[in-house]
């Protein structure tokens, strides 16, 4: 007896298995179902099949983060682990802002939150804000009221976006309230929250976002802010069981928040207020200056980053333990202008300092520094300091980057290929940089070579072998005309001697007048200075360790040096796998990387 499997998703199979079934029937034991109208009537019995199997197949996918594929079927299981997806965000700048008078008082003045500025960004203007209070102070000497924050910092965060205001009337407690602010584009970190008693009332209560707090008690006032199915936004507020004091019947609830352009408002530079300001009854321009371009904007976190995200993020339990918990909660606050994260305990650091937890940013691209010191300072301040284990501090340490020199090599059959030999070598090295682009350049990221290797064999069936040869590089910058010492970091152990090939060589600089290059002796791990004639310009400029990953160049003068930098290029020890460790980050030097083919007739028939 045939079975009939109402799972599966074939349709051809669906509609075999019916027709089998049949013919196993007395009925139909002899029937011809091809061009017969059973056989219409078994297409739409299989259609029905089918479907039904699609929307099993998909409604149990939808039931698991892992396999889900819609963005609300994500963002409900990444809400039963407490994580809450970020929203579009604003980009950034910082400006200095100041006002040129003639007064000699008031002593100072206050620039208002949601002063608005405007910059062009590819012809396309956008409005960027203040998100607080800044007090411009004068110099009676010069008649110039300079704005800062309260810190004394004299740079002015604006971000971009429009300022939108929601109420809500808090109605019965019986009734189920409801709070949506219907726009998908609001930007969640520049929400406040204000609760007045009654809707004509003038004081308020400020609520702060839970992701924001490091405690809550019966006392505190909190919201939370999730996206809905639809892209929009909800408020929730405590029942008076969870989440403090609540928002009581009569309550006029109100929402100001930026609605934003999200990634499109990168890259602005210069901008104007767009009112003049107010003193004493005359109006004063602004004097504006950009302290650093706008960045940081972001769409929405996708559907891969909330799946990768969130099951970190309960783990972490909002404490900082272990390296996985710094990753997490930095990552889920500092998303819009951090890109990855990596940490690790002063035991395994090199050197090893104990009562210290490093970490090591990767900030997107365009990030000013002013942005990224703004952004180290408050992971200080709102995480460690208040989630950390006691006596441990915080210590960040730069993404170092170490480069991929990858040099490929195949046999190429034009039989084969309707295509020519430059054209499959372009081919193949755009596949080895797409592969670099899409796998590595994130800490953590591992390259291996035979997954390189398959992604270019697979490119043609003209391409009959492939070898790969793999070097890494270390960049420095020395002082011209100094006599100096420098030791080079590799994340890997390097090859030992040989007596065929140079293990450490470098690129091109200027030694003692002469053009060079720094190369350690065959089979030895100390390290020459060679002019480029071939002639040995330094017989001992120092060594090269192979466990420890390091070239230590001792006492070289460098005149000169070609290109923005002095390259160092070493053969790893293990060319198949290259696993960075703590900050490294692996990338490829395009320049020094390339593919090439030899042409190989193999099945040219030879006539004798």
């Amino acid at each position: 007896m045939a079975t009939i499997k109402s799972s599966d998703l074939d349709f051809q199979n669906i509609k075999n298995n019916l027709k089998v079934y049949f013919q196993q029937q007395d009925e139909f034991s002899d029937y011809n179902f091809e061009a017969s109208g059973l056989s219409n009537i078994l297409d739409v019995l299989a259609y029905n099949t089918h479907v039904n199997g699609l929307i099993a197949n998909f409604g149990l996918n939808e039931a698991f983060l892992n396999s889900a594929q819609l963005r609300s079927s994500v963002i409900s299981h990444a809400e039963t682990l407490g994580y809450y997806p970020k929203s579009v965000t604003g980009a950034q700048a910082n400006l200095n802002i100041s006002i040129t008078t003639s007064l000699s008082s008031p002593t100072t003045v206050t620039l208002p939150a949601y002063s608005t500025f405007t910059t062009s960004i590819d012809d396309v203007s956008y409005s960027f804000q203040t998100l607080n209070d800044y007090i411009g102070t004068l110099n009676p000497a010069t008649g110039t009221y300079t704005f800062a924050s309260n810190d004394g910092d004299a740079n002015i965060k604006v971000v971009e976006g429009t300022l939108r205001t929601k109420n809500f009337i808090v109605g019965d407690v019986n009734d189920e309230q409801v709070y949506v602010i219907p726009d998908p584009l609001m930007d969640t970190s520049t929400i406040v929250v204000k609760v007045y008693d009654s809707p004509s009332a003038v004081s308020y209560n400020i609520y702060n976002n839970v992701t924001s707090v490091a405690r809550v008690n019966s006392d505190s006032r909190i919201y939370i802010v999730r996206e809905t199915p639809n892209g929009y936004f909800e408020m929730i507020f405590s029942d008076g069981n969870v989440l403090g004091t609540p928002p009581v019947s009569g309550n006029k609830i109100t929402v100001e928040y930026l609605t934003t352009s999200g990634i499109a408002g990168n890259g602005g530079t210069v901008f104007s207020a767009d009112d003049l300001f107010d003193i004493g009854g005359t109006d004063y321009p602004l004097n504006i200056t950009t302290a650093s371009n706008s960045a940081g904007g972001s769409d929405k976190e996708s559907i891969t980053s909330i799946k990768l995200n969130a099951p970190r993020a309960f783990a972490a339990q909002q404490r900082l333990v272990t390296a996985e918990d710094y990753k997490a909660l930095i990552l889920r606050n500092y998303s819009a202008v951090v890109d990855d994260v990596t940490a690790w305990g002063g035991n395994d650091n090199i050197p090893p300092q104990y009562g210290k937890v490093f970490v090591s940013l990767k900030f997107k691209t365009n990030i000013p520094e002013a942005i990224q010191q703004t952004t180290k300072d408050s992971i200080i301040t709102r995480l460690s300091d208040n989630l950390a284990i006691m006596s441990i501090d915080t210590e960040f340490s730069d993404p170092t980057t170490t480069f991929l020199e990858i040099i490929t090599t195949f046999n190429f059959d034009p039989d084969l290929s309707g295509n020519t030999l430059q054209s499959v070598e372009a081919e193949v090295q755009s596949t080895v940089t797409n592969y670099v682009s899409t796998n590595l350049n994130t800490f953590d990221g591992t390259f291996r070579r035979s997954n390189v290797l398959s992604l270019v064999d697979d490119i043609s069936p003209a391409i009959l072998n492939t070898r790969m040869d793999v070097k890494i590089q270390q960049r420095f910058i020395p002082t011209l005309g100094l006599l100096s010492d420098f030791t080079i970091n590799f994340p890997v152990v390097l090859a030992d001697p040989d007596d065929e090939f140079y293990r450490v060589t470098s690129t091109r600089f200027t030694f003692g007048g002469r053009s060079c290059i720094l190369r350690n002796q065959l089979n030895s791990n100390k390290l020459q200075i060679f002019s480029t004639a071939g002639t040995v310009v330094l017989d001992n400029a120092g060594t090269y360790n192979t466990t420890n990953g390091t070239v230590n160049i001792r006492g070289v003068t460098f005149d000169a040096y070609e290109g923005a930098s002095i390259k160092i290029s070493v053969t790893p020890a293990n060319q198949s796998t290259i696993r960075p460790l703590r900050n490294y980050i692996l990338d490829i030097d395009g320049a020094l990387s390339i593919a090439q083919g030899v042409v190989d007739y193999q099945n040219t028939e030879v006539t004798l």
